[in-house]
């Protein structure tokens, strides 16, 4: 299941870069919040991917639910004057690379158990 939020995160970027979509400068900051919480909810997904724990209802549920969240909080600290967006930019930034670090071990643990397969196969 890993190929999903990997394939969702393709086509994003695809219709980002084909279409001719101008984000107004007022909206750069909810936009920019908003993409992080999808990020991480992508990047999250993968993880759970490689830890066979992924579930579909989950990976949408809160990708949409974390997106809108995101960019509700930064709404709210603009209405009251407080940078309350930089709660959001930490939360998600912070397991955004706690994800990645959890993906990186995986992968190099798994490529270090398949070589050491191999070398024990050879000898």
């Amino acid at each position: 299941m890993i190929w999903l939020p990997v394939l969702g995160l393709i086509v994003g970027v695809a219709i980002g870069f084909v279409t001719n979509v101008t984000i107004p400068v007022a909206f750069s900051s909810y936009l920019s919040i908003a993409i992080l919480a999808a990020l991480d909810t992508v990047f999250g997904g993968v993880r759970a991917s490689l830890e066979k724990t992924f579930d579909e209802t989950v990976f949408l549920s809160g990708f949409f639910f974390n997106t809108l969240v995101a960019a509700l909080l930064a709404y709210i600290g603009v209405q009251l004057g407080v940078d309350l967006y930089l709660a959001a930019v930490v939360a998600f930034g912070v397991r955004l690379f706690q994800n990645i670090a959890v993906i990186r071990r995986i992968v190099f643990n798994r490529v270090g158990s398949r070589h050491r397969k191999h070398t024990d196969i050879g000898t």
